[in-house]
This record gives structure tokens, C-alpha cells and sequence, in this order.
């Protein structure tokens, strides 16, 4: 048995924090984790730097709505709640989930805050999205295609340009030797899930020549391809 598997074709298997019986403290220690690898990494800012591209576009006093899609811990909102702070826009945020534990934990992390009322969670499928055409400006997601399978992942794409008005900003990893191996290490004192899950995601995640066919597929022309720090992927465009 490799240390390292081959890596050159998707190798798909359920994450343990996908499971809607998932133990709630194992999901917290979880999602903590991934909270620490996005700072750490500057995976949020690699997502909220293309937000920032697009926001010059932007006319002063207009409200922007976003939906962050498989909002997990809900980082990315607060993250961009912080960021249109600073900046002086009104941004409002939608986030959604499908695991009722994860949302729960979502609305923990913005209850009390100022921000509350600029945030809304809503458990739903990411493939079914419950919202009418170009009910949004920008639709979001990172860490979470690579949870599902091709078909899917597609699926997901189009739900998300179906209900953005103005752009989409999708983020994930690239799968590759080297970033199991960093996973592998960041991982080797973290609970069970933690190290089966980080492993598991950077197994079943995309190259870039799969990334392409996804956007293809789902009729994302106009999002392109973007290669970040920390084997990292987003594909980003407006209309």
C-alpha cells in the first residue's frame, strides 16, 4: 500500500461530515478545521479577491444580494460581510445547506453579531436551488463541488448561474500528488474525521483539465479559470 495513491482519475468516496448522522462535535472540530486551513491558506481571500474585481463595477448605494452555496460554517459570509464593511457596501447574503447539524452551526456563528441582519441561512439542495432566475447578484460556493459526483457538479453550476444575475465565483481544489501529501501533514494530529475527510477531498477533487469540462458542461463561458496558492482553483466571471 502507497503512502500516496494515483491521483490520475477522481477517486470518489463519502466524507464523514456528509453524513446527515455525523456526531455533532466531530462536524464542529471538522468544520473548525477547515475554518483554519482557509485563513491559513488564504483560501477565503483568494474567493474574496475576485468579489473585490467585480465591485468595481458597482454603483454606490446599490444593494448586493449573495448566495453562498454549501455554506458549511458560514466563513465566506462573514468574510464578505467584514470586507463590505470596510468597503462601504450594502451586501446582504443567503447561505445554504443541506446538513441541518452544519447549518445550525452557520446561524451559531453569526448570532449576536451586528452583521445578523445581512445574513439568512436556508437548509436546501444545491442542485434544486429554491429560488426564482436572477433572484441574486453573485452566486458563491467553495470546498463543495468536489463532494459530488460529475454530473452533479454540473448540475450545481448551472443551479448557481440560474439564479445569479451578474456572476459566479466557484472555488475547490486541485487534485494532485503534492497537495495530498501537504494534506496528509496537515492532518496527522487531527481527529478521525479531519484526517479521513481532508484526504478523502483532495482524492475526489479536480484537475484543471476537468474544471474546464465542468464549466463547460454547465454553460459558464463567461467564468475563467484561475490557479491560487495552496492548490487551489476558483473559476470566476460576470455576464
Amino acid at each position: 500500500m502507497t503512502l500516496i495513491p494515483s491521483l490520475s482519475y477522481r477517486r470518489r468516496q463519502a466524507e464523514w461530515m456528509d453524513d446527515p448522522a455525523a456526531d455533532a462535535g466531530d462536524l464542529r472540530r471538522s468544520l473548525a478545521y477547515i475554518r483554519r486551513i482557509n485563513r491559513l491558506l488564504g483560501y477565503t481571500r483568494s474567493t474574496l479577491s475576485h468579489l473585490d474585481r467585480f465591485s468595481r463595477h458597482w454603483n454606490p448605494g446599490q444593494t448586493v444580494r449573495v448566495l453562498d452555496v454549501a455554506t458549511g460554517s458560514a466563513d465566506l459570509p462573514n468574510a464578505i460581510l467584514t470586507w463590505a464593511a470596510r468597503k462601504g457596501f450594502d451586501v446582504r447574503v443567503v447561505g445554504i445547506d443541506l446538513h441541518a447539524t452544519t447549518l445550525r452551526i452557520a446561524r451559531e456563528s453569526t448570532s449576536g453579531s451586528t452583521r445578523v441582519d445581512r445574513v439568512h441561512f436556508v437548509q436546501a439542495d444545491a442542485l434544486r436551488l429554491p429560488f426564482v432566475d436572477g433572484s441574486f447578484d453573485y452566486a458563491i460556493t467553495a470546498m463543495f463541488l468536489h463532494h459530488l459526483d460529475d454530473d452533479a457538479a454540473v448540475a450545481a453550476l448551472r443551479e448557481m448561474a440560474r439564479i445569479a444575475r451578474r456572476g459566479v465565483i466557484a472555488a475547490d481544489l486541485l487534485r494532485n500528488r503534492r497537495a495530498y501529501a501537504w494534506i496528509t501533514l496537515f492532518t496527522l494530529l487531527s481527529g478521525p474525521m479531519v484526517r479521513h475527510d481532508a484526504r478523502a477531498s483532495v482524492a475526489q477533487s479536480f484537475t484543471k483539465a476537468e474544471v474546464l469540462r465542468l464549466r463547460d458542461a454547465a454553460g459558464l463561458h463567461f467564468a475563467r479559470y484561475h490557479r491560487h496558492f495552496g492548490h487551489r482553483w476558483v473559476l470566476a466571471g460576470e455576464r
